[in-house]
C-alpha cells in the first residue's frame, strides 16, 4: 500500500486541479451567458433576412446576379469550424471527425475540395492528414467581431463569382443548450431560393429601386449574416461545451479525493494499529 505522504500529496495535487476545472468553469459559464445572449439575439434577424431573400428571389431569373447562378460543380468549398483552444470534451473532434468524413464521401464526386477553416484545432488536424487547408482564420472565436464575418464572406464571394468555387458548405456546431451541440452540414451557396406557392389573386411584389439593386444588396448580405451566426452559434456551443467538461472533470476530481481520503485513512489505521501491535509486544517481551 502507498505511503501516507504519497497518499497525502496526490490528494493535494488534486485538490489543485480541481481548484483549476471548477474556476474554468465559472469563466466558462460567465462567456456561455455572453455567447448565448448574442446567439438568441441574431437568430431572429438572420431567420428574416432568409426569408425576404427567399421571397425576392421567388421567380426570378438566376442570370439576375451571380450568387443565384447554378453550375456544375465541381470544384466546392468547405468552412469548418472549431475552437483555438482545448478542455472542452468531444467538441473538436467529433466535428474533426464529420468534416473528414464529408471530405472523404465527396472526393469522388467533385473535381476539387477547397477548405476554409476557422479555428486552430481543425487547421491541424486537417494538415496532419494531408488535406491542403487555405485559408485558415484563427484566433476568431475568442473576441468575435462582425468584421471577421465580414472577412470570411469576402473570399467566399470573391471565389464564388470568380468560378473558382462552383458550391460552398458550412460544417459548424449549432448551439441547442449548454449539454448539447449538434453538429450541420449547411449548403450555403449557390443561394437557392425556397419554393413557394404563390396564392389566387396574390399580386408579385413591387421592387423599388429594382429587383437587381435590392438582391446585389441583399444577397451578399444573407451570406454574411449566415456564417455571422455560424461563428455565434460555433462561440456558444463551444463554452457549453467547456462548461459541461469542466463540470463533469470537477465532480471526478471530488471523487478521486474522496477515494484518496479513504485510502488514507485506512493506510492511518493501519499504521497505528502496526505501531500498537509493535507496543503491546515490546510489553509482552518485558514481562518474559
Amino acid at each position: 500500500m502507498a505511503t501516507l505522504r504519497a497518499i497525502r500529496k496526490r490528494i493535494s495535487s488534486v485538490k489543485g486541479t480541481e481548484q483549476i476545472t471548477k474556476a474554468m468553469k465559472m469563466v466558462s459559464a460567465a462567456k456561455l451567458r455572453r455567447a448565448q445572449a448574442a446567439i438568441e439575439n441574431a437568430r431572429p434577424y438572420a431567420k428574416k433576412i432568409h426569408d425576404v431573400v427567399s421571397d425576392l428571389a421567388q421567380g426570378v431569373e438566376p442570370s439576375i446576379h451571380p450568387l443565384l447562378r447554378t453550375r456544375e460543380p465541381k470544384r466546392i468549398g468547405v468552412l469548418v469550424i472549431t475552437s483555438d483552444r482545448g478542455l472542452c470534451g468531444g467538441f473538436n473532434t467529433n466535428l474533426n471527425k464529420k468534416a473528414e468524413n464529408f471530405i472523404k464521401e465527396n472526393k469522388e464526386r467533385y473535381e476539387e475540395i477547397i477548405l476554409y477553416t476557422v479555428g486552430k484545432k481543425v487547421y491541424r488536424f486537417l494538415s496532419k492528414q494531408g488535406y491542403n487547408v487555405d485559408p485558415s482564420f484563427t484566433e476568431i472565436l475568442g473576441s468575435l467581431s462582425y468584421q471577421d464575418a465580414k472577412n470570411i464572406t469576402k473570399v467566399v464571394i470573391e471565389g464564388y463569382i470568380g468560378n473558382s468555387l462552383d458550391a460552398f458548405f458550412m460544417i459548424y456546431h449549432e448551439f441547442k443548450s449548454a449539454l448539447v451541440q449538434r453538429i450541420v452540414v449547411e449548403d450555403l451557396l449557390p443561394i437557392r431560393p425556397e419554393e413557394k406557392t404563390i396564392a389566387e389573386g396574390e399580386s408579385d411584389y413591387i421592387f423599388e429601386p429594382g429587383k437587381r439593386e435590392l438582391l446585389s444588396e441583399l444577397l451578399p448580405k444573407y451570406i454574411e449574416t449566415e456564417i455571422w451566426r455560424a461563428l455565434l452559434e460555433s462561440s456558444a456551443s463551444e463554452h457549453g461545451a467547456r462548461m459541461t467538461a469542466m463540470e463533469n472533470a470537477t465532480k471526478n476530481a471530488n471523487e478521486m479525493i474522496d477515494n484518496l481520503t479513504l485510502k488514507m485513512n485506512r493506510a492511518r489505521q493501519e499504521s497505528i494499529t502496526k505501531e500498537l501491535l509493535d507496543i503491546v509486544g515490546g510489553a509482552e517481551a518485558l514481562k518474559d
